[in-house]
């Protein structure tokens, strides 16, 4: 029965053209079409994969790496994937560059360590309290997504497909996010989350919505 599941779970759940809104504020000539693709992208490249490591009897990609680094890899391939289809918009090729997606054009080299103009992307399993690592004066967008952890096994979560839940997308000012603090023993990097004003400015301007996870 659990193969059964393991194998059903190597296919992600399709992204609905239906759960886009029409009325999304995306800058940069940036449209929810774009977007639209580029979550397949991810879709049809995680079920390859995942397929595949199946054949060879290893874990699926979600199941295998930490939370955080599987995160990191949804929202760098968003990143790559969006101005694949948006011409208006790249990549920043400065290593660790913010934001991550840049106006076409507009810096030398298509290249800037930090600056206000662009979209920074991020990639959640949780539907609110994103971080980042300092408050921003910028255009957010979250991608958020259901999948399994590589913990579940041992807690004897049942293998489940991966699944784009939602899509927020706002400007956010530096009054929008706030530090979290963490204690004197402590080693992770200090983060800045995003307030109530933030995620309400995210969720009045939402970009997609999965019928299954909306909440």
């Amino acid at each position: 029965m659990n193969d059964n599941l393991e194998v059903a779970a190597c296919t992600p759940h399709p992204v609905h053209p239906d759960g886009f809104n029409p009325n999304a504020q995306i800058p940069y000539k940036c449209t929810a079409q774009h977007i639209y693709l580029a979550m397949n992208d991810f879709v049809d490249f995680l079920r390859f994969i995942n397929q595949q490591l199946h054949i060879k009897g290893l874990e699926r990609l979600e199941a295998m790496l930490m939370p955080a680094n599987f995160s990191s890899i949804v929202g760098e391939f968003m990143s790559t994937s969006i101005p694949k289809y948006c011409s208006s918009v790249v990549k920043n090729r400065y290593h660790n560059g913010h934001p991550d997606i840049l106006p076409a054009g507009r810096f030398p080299g298509d290249a800037v360590q930090h600056a206000s103009e662009g979209i920074e992307i991020k990639a959640s399993r949780y539907l609110r309290g994103w971080q980042g690592h300092n408050p921003e004066d910028n255009w957010l967008m979250v991608f958020m997504f259901d999948s399994n952890r590589s913990a579940d096994t041992f807690k004897g979560i049942k293998p489940k497909p991966f699944r784009f839940v939602a899509v927020f997308g706002a400007h956010l000012t530096k009054d929008d996010w706030i530090f979290s603090g963490r204690s004197e023993m402590s080693r992770r990097t200090i983060t800045a989350s995003v307030t109530e004003s933030g995620y309400q400015k995210m969720r009045a301007n939402w970009i997609y919505r999965d019928s299954m996870g909306s909440r």
